[in-house]
């Protein structure tokens, strides 16, 4: 585990959500494996392009944001709060799913705000906070070029990122930013329409760890068993 230099607590997908996403990113974070994309007809850039930004990451929803490990802890100790923490919280329920233009980028998101998930993700960030070492100058820098209200840098200060709890909003990133992003979400409805689970049954949480390429890896899945 030491070859990972940082880790997070993420929604990842099982069954053919994932599979389907996992190609379109060209990167499968279960199996530690590139992929290739799939041909999808319509899109007004290569998907390529449109996957660069996400495909380290792999397909997920951040729950605990990535974070590098605090001096004096140990990826042993993580898996071992990540597991107690999951065996407290009781499974989330989204009624539905929906492919939305964010911005500039597009993303698999619930169709409705579920507050079971906030509560569940704000309840994360502060369990595992202690194994989170303080954000760089430069993090700090970074986080705030996207001009963070006075809340939000209130909240990178105290939890090292600035979109969590009153903040938190759960997407799972299909693309960087576009430069013709409803169209890109149009084609991208269509194509994921099939997939997409009603309800979206989050019965579990994966602990992922970045490698020094950058990206991605499911190292261990925890049940919620709350």
């Amino acid at each position: 585990m030491d070859e990972f230099k940082r880790f997070g607590l993420y929604v990842v997908p099982q069954g053919a959500l994932f599979d389907a996403a996992s190609a379109w990113l060209g990167w499968n974070s279960a199996t530690g494996q590139a992929v290739p994309h799939p041909n999808v007809a319509g899109l007004p850039e290569p998907v390529e392009v449109l996957a660069a930004t996400p495909r380290s990451y792999g397909f997920h929803g951040t729950i605990k944001p990535p974070f590098v490990m605090a001096d004096g802890q140990s990826v042993d100790a993580l898996h071992d709060a990540a597991a107690d923490f999951c065996a407290t919280q009781a499974p989330v329920t989204i009624p539905s799913l929906a492919v939305r233009r964010l911005g500039g980028f597009v993303a698999i998101v619930p169709a409705d705000p579920s507050p079971g998930l906030a509560t569940l993700a704000a309840a994360a960030v502060e369990a595992l906070d202690t194994f989170r070492a303080r954000p760089s100058e430069t993090e700090l820098a970074k986080r705030r070029k996207a001009g963070l209200s006075d809340r939000q840098e209130a909240l990178l200060q105290k939890w090292g990122y600035p979109y969590v709890m009153d903040e938190f909003q759960f997407h799972m990133t299909l693309t960087g930013r576009a430069d013709h992003a409803e169209a890109v979400r149009d084609v991208l409805a269509r194509h994921f329409a099939p997939v997409l689970p009603s309800p979206f049954e989050i019965e579990s949480l994966a602990l992922m760890g970045e490698d020094p390429d950058g990206r991605f890896h499911l190292l261990h899945r925890y049940t919620l068993a709350g």
